[in-house]
């Protein structure tokens, strides 16, 4: 990866956020898979798939995650309030109690 401040084109540019972007794309698959396991461990113990105190938690540790690495925690939270809401109903499709997450 090539720093930002040192791309000298566009096409440079692109380059590196084309990477980023696969390399985020591969992150959001494992924990999706981390998300399967989740389920798979909830029916066994009988929870169900929203644990709300557990979402205010994971939104509340990507804010500080975010402030800390300089990206505004608004779009952090709202990025992870939708990908918390796709979890949510891929864990109750899992369970049997919802419809297919958007």
């Amino acid at each position: 990866m090539i720093a930002p401040d040192q791309c000298r084109s566009m096409d440079e540019l692109r380059i590196q956020i084309d990477a980023l972007d696969a390399r985020l794309v591969a992150l959001l698959a494992e924990r999706a898979r981390y998300i399967d396991r989740a389920a798979q461990l909830k029916s066994g113990l009988g929870l169900p798939a929203r644990i709300d105190d557990r979402v205010e938690e994971v939104v509340a540790n990507v804010r500080t995650r975010a402030s800390a690495e300089g990206l505004d925690p608004g779009l952090a939270e709202m990025l992870w309030r939708d990908l918390i809401e796709w979890s949510i109903g891929r864990e109750e499709m899992a369970l049997g109690a919802g419809k297919e997450p958007r």
